[in-house]
């Protein structure tokens, strides 16, 4: 499967089998798309020689014949059969999202979790909870050694002493099983203070930091009860939080909506402000919602795309840059094969715990009964929900078999699809649709950089 595009100035060719990147000039592309079309290299010539000269056409034709026979264009794909292994591997949890606190200090107006309620009640996860949930993911993590471990809300810091509770045992644990923790956090930064920051800083391998871009944007997304904007407040402590990590091992976590199309302001804005790790990322929500994106939206967002694109290589080659999320792109190698048709591993290595112990697939599928795996007593009681999930893949999915990105999104998110379609076979359409101009824009980047 080969994908072509223009980007920037730059002839892209991405080799979507091999994950070869070629940046052709204007008529090797022309070349290779009439050979990508089913052209003989005589059609081929006769179809471009009234463009160009037919000795440089012949040269381009050896160039890809070249390539072709180095295994870096029109590759076959021989991955589909990988999966079939993946389905009979035994299962390993290696991360839980730990929801220590289905409440929540704010009321943002695009929160899935309903301000930390999850369909729910408010509730906070005692420390005996925490502990059977560590020592599930300890027993059912098999040879694996390195764990994750996300605390997650809600917000999590209004049930701090029991996260700090939970490191110190994940850390005991450590050393009875030859087990090495990742502890993470995410937080909306209300709470946030220089004890939190310092414990963080020794403990936490991540941290996500939520804020939506400008002041404006900000306040108008994520305010608290009252109404009042929560900007003003978290900034500084976010600012303090990110350079007492050296800019390293944090995210600024945004989320872009059809208020704020322009979106690409909030993520120069947060550069401006400093930061050097910077995620922000489009709002899913169902069409009724006024702030939801809209099909015709989606010009005006890859249009903000690309200006990013443009000007983080600007920023980059000023020696100005900064990391933004969606244009992480390993183009040398990247995961194992099994994620990259797979995905993240919700609902098998992956599983989201309630405040009183229930397991499920993911954060997102919290409060959805149908998808209520077991607890952390009993374990997973429910292993066709494992199954199912299991056999969620970029060719089971009709929308991801012909798709050039599938081995950088590995399918969508399962809760996405689920949400809109009913089953976690499908996928989101706007998400893909921007997924496929984020990897474009990502590979430009590397592209120009590589100069």
């Amino acid at each position: 499967m080969i994908h072509q595009y223009k980007n920037n100035g730059y002839n892209i060719v991405l080799d979507v089998n091999s994950g070869s990147v070629h940046v052709v000039d204007d008529l090797v592309y022309d070349v290779i798309a009439k050979l990508d079309q089913g052209a003989t290299e005589e059609e081929t010539t006769a179809a471009l020689k009234a463009v160009y000269p037919e000795q440089e056409i012949a040269e381009a034709m050896e160039e890809c014949r070249e390539l072709k026979d180095a295994g870096v264009l029109f590759t076959e794909d021989v991955y589909e059969k990988a999966i079939i292994d993946y389905k009979a591997r035994k299962t390993v949890v290696k991360a839980l999202c730990l929801h220590i606190a289905h409440d929540c200090n704010l009321a943002c107006k695009y929160c899935f979790a309903e301000e930390g309620e999850y369909h729910g009640r408010r509730a906070l996860m005692s420390f005996e909870v925490g502990k059977k949930a560590l020592d599930f993911l300890i027993a059912n993590s098999g040879q694996r050694r390195n764990l994750e471990v996300d605390f997650f809300g809600g917000e999590p810091l209004m049930n701090w002493q029991v996260v700090k509770d939970l490191v110190a045992y994940g850390r005991e644990q450590e050393k009875i099983h030859n087990k090495n923790f990742r502890f993470t956090l995410t937080t909306n930064g209300v709470l946030l203070n220089d004890e939190i920051m310092d414990f963080c800083n020794k403990e936490m391998a991540n941290v996500v930091l939520s804020v939506d871009g400008r002041k404006e944007v900000h306040d108008r997304m994520r305010p608290f009860r009252s109404g009042a904007g929560s900007y003003d407040l978290v900034m500084p402590k976010f600012k303090k939080f990110a350079d007492s990590r050296n800019q390293e091992r944090y995210y600024v976590r945004g989320t872009f909506t059809h208020h704020n199309l322009d979106f690409s302001k909030d993520v120069l804005d947060l550069a401006d402000q400093g930061f050097k790790q910077i995620s922000v990322e489009p709002v899913v929500a169902q069409d009724s919602e006024e702030y939801a994106l809209k099909k015709e939206d989606i010009p005006k967002i890859c249009e903000e795309y690309d200006k990013l694109a443009a000007e983080m290589v600007k920023r980059e080659k000023e020696g100005k840059g900064f990391t933004f999320f969606h244009y992480m792109i390993d183009l040398t190698g990247g995961p194992c094969v099994y994620k990259r048709l797979s995905g993240c591993g919700s609902g098998t290595e992956y599983l989201a715990v309630t405040p009183w112990g229930d397991l499920y697939p993911c954060h997102q599928f919290v409060g959805n009964e149908k998808y209520l795996m077991g607890n952390v007593d009993e374990g997973i009681t429910k292993t066709e929900i494992v199954d199912e999930f299991k056999c969620c893949n970029v060719y089971t999915k009709e929308k991801c078999r012909n798709c050039f990105a599938k081995f950088y999104c590995s399918g969508g998110c399962a809760a996405n699809s689920y949400n809109f379609h009913g089953t976690i076979q499908d996928a989101y359409d706007i998400g893909c649709e921007l997924q496929r101009k984020r990897v474009e824009c990502a590979i430009m980047i590397k592209a120009a950089l590589a100069e």
